[in-house]
């Protein structure tokens, strides 16, 4: 049964109007005919099945039948701060991360940091991710879309009030069991292609991150959050 993120209020037993968006995919793309059920959910908890019964050319409505309030979230709460990379790598990392069920996603800079977001373009890129984190939750099943925060330095962003279990992924750094005794609200910072700088990874320190070396090889920007998050998964 597909499923499709809808901007509406939804309640059992009314119609809706389905956006533009979703009438494009369900009905124009799938051909979907009056009749056919679905799974509409607004991100404001929970999911409802719902039945296609009037279909026109340009519009289309459901009668909401039924209400699910499984979420599907994990037994943790997952704020991942990710420095920007350029190209595919950024949406993998985006993608992923919202599979694996992270609760919100904070963009950074850092002085290794491949891009820059400059006014217009601010906007259009974050629109763009959190499209793909809605466009996630569809494919797994999540029904809270997690949101995606625009960009701050890395300087500012440590400033802010953060979880209570703070983890920066920093490679070849000596720890100690960093999971033994984390809570279920935890922060996790990964840096960009070529990692964070010496002095990056100990201002993290000062402001109480712990280092996390996960194995002995350097993993990518883009997979680092999909490792991380899945042994939180494990663990939690």
């Amino acid at each position: 049964m597909p499923r499709f993120y809808i901007e509406t209020d939804l309640a059992v037993d009314t119609t809706v109007e389905l956006t533009e968006t979703v009438f494009h995919h369900w009905v124009k793309v799938l051909r979907a005919q009056a009749g056919e059920k679905a799974t509409l959910f607004n991100g404001q908890g929970g999911e409802y099945a719902v039945t296609l019964v009037d279909v026109a050319k340009k519009s289309a409505s459901v009668h909401v039948d039924t209400f699910n309030p499984d979420n599907r979230t994990p037994h943790f709460t997952a704020l991942l701060g990710q420095v920007m990379s350029k190209g595919d790598r950024m949406d993998y990392a985006i993608q992923k991360a919202v599979e694996l069920g992270v609760s919100k996603i904070q963009l950074l800079t850092s002085e290794r940091c491949e891009m820059r977001l400059k006014y217009d373009r601010d906007q259009k890129k974050i629109d763009h991710w959190q499209g793909i984190a809605i466009a996630a939750c569809e494919q797994c099943g999540m029904n809270i879309v997690p949101q995606i925060l625009a960009p701050l330095s890395l300087e500012q962003w440590l400033q802010t009030a953060l979880p209570t279990t703070k983890l920066v992924l920093a490679p070849e750094k000596e720890q100690t069991d960093v999971l033994k005794d984390a809570s279920q609200d935890i922060v996790l910072l990964i840096g960009p292609e070529g990692g964070l700088s010496e002095a990056e990874i100990s201002q993290a320190n000062d402001y109480g991150f712990k280092n996390w070396c996960i194995g002995n090889r350097v993993l990518r920007t883009e997979t680092a959050p999909v490792v991380a998050l899945s042994i939180l998964n494990y663990h939690k």
